[in-house]
């Protein structure tokens, strides 16, 4: 195995495995956590870009480069390195054994067939395979990633693997064993939460159950010449002996998410967030009429602003008002994004800080405290930016400077907790910083 790899953690200092009767074992945390602090630092077993990515990044290290400036395989031409340095770690770790068929094995009719996601799969697995197939035998079945690798629960789901690209002395009843732990197992890579590669990390897989509300979310580090790190950071305050959970999709898929554990993961989340969906029960979609649309978001705001924490934070549906339950259909949370982002398009700085309004409060309703992705803090940001629009651009009131003031406060301190991620050159906390000076200097 690559010597780049490292667990990077004392698990029996940090955390610990609480093993339970039935189901997976849970982490537990054996020190206190502060939010913001790092949990697990693990550097990738297998990672692959996604194909928008090739040439713009190093296939080994993830350095963002831009066309242009990688050194491109000579072999097969469709992988990029930063330097021979980055090259000759990879081609140690597998390149080779995929180099030469690489391009006949993309090109092959059984390959298109596959689903965009499924060709994603096959191309982890070849990578896979061709890792496993360039070490000793000895060597890899003592390491601790692919041990840990191994004991990870199957998915659900029984289907043959993929074709694979390089050659190998695996049995076929081998390779289904590894694809079965795909689905369910595998990370998306993301920089400045945007997705561009897929990767496995064991140890992450192995220790971390799911919570639609957790107290723990996952980000990456790129380091030039290093194989990318999967960082656990604590979102809020951990006490010694609670046990640790990260998402494992989006916490706004409040309809779907279901569906989505029960075929991919093969469980039934019992969070605080599922317990009072499942106690609402049936979900109406969102009045239509604009008029009463907006009363919906007015009574949204409303409960929002005086519930102090989220019942899908504390599990007590009761706090929850039923003339709200249509807020938590998945359509509602796609026409407020919709109309925020069409009206700041259009410069209706009004309607859209309404509208912004509006998703904030949802987001504060469905997510955890601190969850950065796609929730609070990034909406923040692009609400700053609309006030920010509003003040240059039209006659704004005083009420929106406080509000841009507010918004981008609020984004910096949420961020803070996440810390730096990805690629560091740029990205929502530079333009946080770039803002807050807008801010002091129009005060």
């Amino acid at each position: 195995m690559p010597s780049d790899y490292q667990s990077n953690i004392d698990l029996a200092e940090n955390v610990s495995l609480d093993p339970l009767a039935v189901g997976r074992s849970r982490c537990m945390a054996n020190i206190a956590f502060s939010a913001g602090s790092i949990i697990l630092s693990n550097s990738s077993f297998i990672d692959i870009l996604l194909p928008s990515e090739k040439g713009h990044r190093c296939d080994h290290c993830h350095n963002l480069s831009g066309i242009g400036s990688l050194k491109r395989c000579t072999g097969c031409a469709s992988f990029y390195y930063c330097d021979h340095t980055c090259q000759s770690k990879h081609w140690k770790s597998g390149h080779r054994k995929i180099c030469k068929l690489y391009n006949t094995y993309i090109s092959a009719a059984s390959f298109q067939a596959l689903e965009e996601h499924k060709k994603m799969d096959a191309l982890l697995l070849s990578s896979l395979i061709a890792h496993l197939s360039s070490v000793d035998a000895k060597e890899r079945d003592e390491n601790t990633a692919f041990l840990t690798f191994q004991s990870l629960l199957p998915g659900p789901m029984t289907t043959s693997a993929p074709p694979i690209c390089p050659k190998h002395s695996f049995t076929a009843g081998v390779i289904d064993g590894f694809y079965s732990r795909f689905e369910n197992n595998n990370f998306s890579i993301h920089s400045h939460f945007n997705t561009y590669a897929h990767g496995i990390f064991p140890i992450a897989s192995r220790l971390f159950n799911h919570s639609c509300m957790p107290n723990a979310a996952v980000k990456f580090i790129i380091q030039v010449h290093k194989p990318v790190k999967l960082e656990i950071v604590a979102l809020r305050a951990i006490s010694k002996g609670d046990e640790i959970c990260i998402p494992y999709i989006d916490p706004a898929l409040l309809q779907t998410r279901t569906t989505i554990f029960d075929l991919t993961y093969g469980f039934t989340c019992s969070c605080p967030s599922c317990n009072v969906i499942r106690k609402v029960g049936f979900i109406p979609e969102p009045p239509k009429e604009p008029v009463r649309f907006q009363a919906v978001c007015e009574r949204l705001r409303e409960f929002v602003g005086v519930m102090g924490l989220s019942p899908f934070l504390t599990g007590d549906d009761s706090l929850f008002p039923t003339e709200l339950t249509c807020v938590l259909h998945e359509s509602f949370i796609s026409t407020l994004s919709e109309q925020f982002s069409a009206a700041s398009h259009d410069g209706r700085y009004d309607v859209a800080l309404e509208s912004s309004s509006s998703l904030f409060a949802l987001y504060q309703l469905i997510y955890p405290l601190n969850y950065p992705q796609i929730g609070k803090c990034l909406h923040l940001l692009e609400k700053a930016k609309t006030c920010w629009n509003h003040i240059v651009r039209s006659t704004s009131t005083m009420e929106v400077a406080a509000e841009l003031k507010n918004s981008v406060v609020a984004a910096k301190q949420i961020l803070t907790v996440i810390g730096h991620e990805g690629d560091h050159d740029d990205g929502p906390l530079a333009e946080i910083e770039t803002l807050l000076l807008e801010v002091e200097t129009y005060d």
